[in-house]
């Protein structure tokens, strides 16, 4: 299978780590955007991440004492959308299916398996924050598929 290095299909950790400007990989993620911007690549996320995004930025906004963290959240979204050029992918009944193979195989987080199989589809690159627990035991079968870590890439690579 032939792979389009210039669509990346982003998880929510992805997506989240934007947020914490404390962290490394955040750079990262902001080197990912700009290339986005710039029409260097293509950023793709599902409808499920996105769903789970909104629920992870709101909850990491109330803790940071956002005064509406649930506005701010939404407001993250619309930006991705909108200034970065994110595209979400809805799910059809022949994605959910490759889906639920993915989750017999790999037996990772749902959501996870949505990346992989949108990822799939696209011939594009699955790109998750880093390799986690649930991860370690399957993580040949991942890298089969693909799927790369923010967390073990160069700065300038994406």
């Amino acid at each position: 299978m032939s792979v389009n290095s210039r669509v990346y299909v982003l998880d929510t950790s992805v997506l989240v780590e934007y947020l914490d400007k404390s962290s490394p990989l955040a750079r990262k993620v902001e080197v990912i955007f700009k290339k986005a911007l710039n029409y260097e690549l293509t950023l793709y996320t599902t409808s499920l991440a996105l769903a789970e995004t909104l629920y992870v930025t709101s909850k990491f906004y109330k803790a940071m004492g956002v005064a509406k963290p649930n506005d701010e959240a939404l407001n993250y979204i619309i930006w991705l959308k909108e200034y970065v050029g994110l595209k979400v992918g809805n799910i059809d009944e022949m994605l959910a299916l490759k889906i639920g193979e993915l989750k017999k195989k790999l037996d990772i987080a749902l959501t996870d398996c949505s990346i992989v199989a949108y990822a799939l589809e696209l011939k594009g690159t699955a790109l998750f924050r880093k390799v986690e627990r649930e991860m370690k035991p399957t993580i040949k079968n991942l890298r089969d598929l693909g799927v790369l870590f923010l967390s073990e890439i160069p700065l300038e690579t994406p």
